[in-house]
């Protein structure tokens, strides 16, 4: 543990739990290393999805009835 690191208390699944243990030992790893490195990865994935809605906020929107319309004028209904 590096001294930025903060205890935090958890509760995960028991079966959760059983396979992080199994894939810590297998992996020579920490569970701690494990879970840090899954929540990192998820919130690089919000911080993508969040760019990419920044990118489109400009596109203009369509309503979903307004979506069904087009299908069925375009013959895809």
């Amino acid at each position: 543990m590096t001294e930025a690191s903060k205890r935090s208390t958890i509760y995960l699944d028991a079966q959760l739990h059983a396979a992080l243990k199994l894939k810590a030992a297998h992996s020579n790893r920490t569970i701690s290393d494990i879970v840090n490195q899954a929540v990192r990865e998820a919130l690089a994935e919000d911080q993508e999805d969040l760019a990419a809605f920044e990118e489109r906020v400009a596109e203009p929107t369509l309503s979903y009835e307004a979506l069904l319309d087009d299908l069925k004028a375009h013959g895809k209904l």
